[in-house]
């Protein structure tokens, strides 16, 4: 994993507190003109020095981190600024703009807990914060079906970046590799399960394989469902898909050029190019519908 992912800071606290070492929970609830990270970005802060988190590239993180451990001693929660409009005149942004943290010592362990286990059953979560309410959702989840060093790297790349990875080749495919499994027929899709926060892509260059897989793979739950080829592929894959008789909204949810990066042509840019599409839709749509019913964990 690149990078702290946002329910990270959780998890530290979680295990500060079954150690017994008591921790600050700091989130970012407001920003003054620009920011290098969004509402709701946090950082746990144990009392043994421990961190997980950044809300700059440096500038303030030592900074938030005294302040953390000032508020696990008061043990009373605070909101204060940096950047602009500080009373911390020698704290400044280089974006020139303010940010508001909220200082949380010691939240509830339970509530907490509450919520790392929503999200590991892949719901969405709330932690009620007093003045604040912080929303998690599950982490990117990418099902990948495909063959030859196209999958391979994707697997990898997502991997790297973060995702939970189930992937699936043709027993056959000499680069089944990276714990990518077998499929020993076309006809029946293996046994997965999609969800609001999951993606699905199809990186065959033999469409034989999609013909049967590709409309069971439309019928579940995703916020991306993608396959490689060019327009005429997809214009060819569509009318498959409308001779077997998938509804037209499905049809229609479908990508046929994936990827951000047009024109790819070899295996690592495409890659990236189909994980960045597949993350920026992530963030920008994955969940949207799933908000209510969420599991709500309290701060007591």
């Amino acid at each position: 994993m690149i990078a702290a992912f946002p329910a990270d800071a959780l998890r530290l606290l979680a295990e500060g507190a079954r150690a017994g070492v008591a921790g600050t929970l700091v989130t970012l609830t407001a920003i003054a003109g620009s920011s290098s990270r969004s509402i709701g970005t946090q950082m746990a802060v144990l009392a043994d020095g421990r961190t997980v988190g950044s809300f700059s590239g440096g500038c303030v993180e030592r900074a938030v981190i005294e302040e953390a451990q000032a508020v696990l001693e008061g043990g009373e929660p605070r909101t204060v600024r940096y950047g602009s409009g500080s009373p911390y005149i020698d704290l400044r942004l280089p974006c020139g703009g303010g940010i508001d943290l909220l200082f949380t010592p010691r939240p509830d362990s339970a509530a907490i807990d509450a919520v790392l286990a929503a999200l590991h059953r892949r719901e969405a979560a709330v932690l009620d914060l007093g003045t604040w309410r912080q929303e998690y959702r599950p982490a990117p989840r990418l099902l990948a079906f495909g063959h030859g060093e196209d999958l391979v790297a994707l697997v990898r790349l997502a991997r790297a970046w973060g995702l939970e990875v189930e992937a699936f080749a043709p027993e056959t495919d000499l680069h089944r590799t990276d714990g990518i499994r077998p499929m020993k027929m076309r006809e029946r899709l293996p046994d997965v399960a999609g969800d609001a926060w999951t993606a699905v892509t199809f990186l065959f260059h033999d469409r034989d394989w999609e013909e049967f897989l590709l409309p069971q793979a439309l019928a579940l739950p995703a916020y991306y469902h993608g396959a490689v080829g060019s327009r005429r592929t997809h214009r060819a894959r569509v009318q498959t898909l409308r001779a077997a008789g998938v509804p037209e909204g499905r049809i229609a949810a479908l990508r046929g050029t994936i990827g951000l990066i047009p024109g790819t042509r070899d295996p690592a840019t495409l890659a990236l190019s189909i994980l960045a599409e597949v993350v920026q839709d992530y963030h920008a749509c994955a969940g949207a519908r799933q908000w209510t019913g969420h599991a709500v964990a309290h701060v007591l």
